[in-house]
C-alpha cells in the first residue's frame, strides 16, 4: 500500500490548520482515501475475474445443454464446438476445461436456467457482454445441425431471461443466417447471387432493414461497434480466450458498413 495520500493529506491539514493535529488528521483523511480506492479497483478486477470465469463456463455447458435437446448429440455438433474452440485460440488446459463444461452441460441433470440466472446476475447490467454470449451461443447451433424446435427453445428462454428482446433475438439469428447463405454463395462462384446475398447479410449484420435511411444505417453501424468493441468487452469480463472472436465481429461490422456505403453510393 503506497503512503502517499497519507503524506499528501498531512500536507495539506498542516497548510490548513498550521497544528500537529490538523496534520494527523489530514494524514489519516488521506490514507483512508487511497486504501478505498485501493480496495474498489482489486475489487472490480476480482468482479471482472468472476465474470470471466461464470462466461467461459456457461457458454460451453449451454453449448452442450442445446446439443444434447433433440436427444443426441450429432458429430456435426461436436465439430462446431471444437471448431469454435479453435476460433478461440485455446490451449490445452482451457481446452479441457471447455470439453468439461460441454459434457455437463449433456447431463440430464443440467439446469438450464439456473446457470443462465447465474450468468446474468454475474454480468449485471453488462448488456453487451450478454448480447455477445447469445450470438456464441447461436452461431454454435447453426454451425451444427441448425437450431431444432426444442434448441431454440431453449436458446429463446435464455435471451429472454438475459434481457433480449424477441425481435433482437430473431435479427442476431437472421444476421448469422445470412451470413452463412453468402459465405456458400461466394464459395459456388455464384458471383451475382454472392454480391445479392452479401448485400442482405449486411443490412442483417447492422440489424437494420434495407428500407432504413442512410443516417440510419451509420447511427445502426455506430452502435453495433460500440456494442462489440473487444475492449470494452473485455473490460466487462469477456475471458480473454475469446477477444479474437469479439475482434471478428468488429471486422465484419465495418465490412457490412462499408458494403451497404458502396452500394448506396453513401459518402
Amino acid at each position: 500500500m503506497s503512503w502517499s495520500g497519507a503524506f499528501f493529506g498531512g500536507l495539506v491539514g498542516l497548510m490548513a490548520s498550521r497544528s500537529v493535529w490538523g496534520a494527523a488528521i489530514g494524514a489519516l483523511i488521506g490514507y483512508l482515501i487511497e486504501h478505498s480506492r485501493a480496495f474498489a479497483s482489486s475489487a472490480g478486477t476480482a468482479r471482472s475475474e468472476s465474470i470471466s470465469v461464470e462466461f467461459f463456463r456457461t457458454t460451453f455447458e449451454l453449448m452442450g445443454h442445446v446439443a444434447k435437446s433433440d436427444g443426441r448429440v450429432s458429430e456435426a455438433e461436436i465439430d462446431a464446438a471444437r471448431r469454435l474452440m479453435g476460433e478461440l485460440r485455446l490451449g490445452p488446459h482451457e481446452i479441457g476445461i471447455a470439453i468439461n463444461c460441454f459434457r455437463s452441460g449433456k447431463s440430464g441433470t443440467y439446469d438450464a436456467e439456473l446457470a443462465v440466472e447465474r450468468l446474468r446476475e454475474a454480468c449485471g447490467q453488462r448488456h453487451d457482454l450478454l448480447r455477445a454470449f447469445m450470438e456464441l451461443q447461436l452461431r454454435a447451433a447453426l454451425a451444427g445441425n441448425g437450431i431444432s424446435p426444442p434448441a431454440r427453445s431453449i436458446l429463446a428462454r435464455a435471451a429472454e431471461r438475459l434481457g433480449m428482446s424477441g425481435l433482437e433475438f430473431a435479427y442476431m439469428e437472421a444476421a448469422l443466417r445470412a451470413r452463412q447463405r453468402s459465405d456458400g454463395a461466394a464459395g459456388n462462384n455464384g458471383r451475382p447471387a454472392a454480391v445479392a446475398g452479401s448485400l442482405a447479410a449486411s443490412y442483417a449484420e447492422l440489424e437494420v432493414e434495407a428500407i432504413v435511411t442512410d443516417q440510419e444505417v451509420t447511427k445502426a453501424y455506430r452502435r453495433q461497434m460500440s456494442r462489440h468493441h473487444p475492449d470494452k468487452l473485455v473490460a466487462n469480463g469477456l475471458p480473454e480466450s475469446m477477444t479474437q472472436v469479439a475482434k471478428e465481429k468488429t471486422q465484419r461490422i465495418q465490412e457490412a458498413y462499408e458494403g451497404i456505403r458502396a452500394a448506396r453510393g453513401m459518402r
